[in-house]
């Protein structure tokens, strides 16, 4: 289903919520660095992203660093930040957190 572009205040709303998160290019995208302890750190964050990212149909542009893992998310086709980007925003912030705390 086609994704509408969020309303700048409902965008800013949502970024409370994710702190790390920032808005950038011209509010089109949001963007966050994550940094771990050791590559296979950064390797199952990504991956457990990208398994999500892949039950949502909606990807990530990103890279990777060693233990870094720089990460922008937009939605293509809306031209900009929608739910899907903060839906999936927040399961990133989830899946960064350390393991069993």
């Amino acid at each position: 289903m086609p994704q509408s572009r969020l309303p700048s205040a409902e965008i800013k709303a949502a970024l409370k919520k994710l702190p790390k998160w920032k808005l950038a290019k011209g509010g089109k995208t949001i963007g966050r660095d994550y940094i771990f302890k050791n590559f296979s750190e950064a390797f199952a964050f990504m991956t457990r992203s990208a398994l999500k990212a892949e039950k949502l149909n909606h990807h990530p542009e990103w890279g990777n660093i060693y233990n870094k893992v720089l990460v922008t998310l937009t939605t293509h086709d809306a031209g900009g930040i929608t739910a899907l980007d903060i839906q999936l925003a927040t399961a990133m912030d989830l899946y960064a957190k350390p393991q069993g705390k």
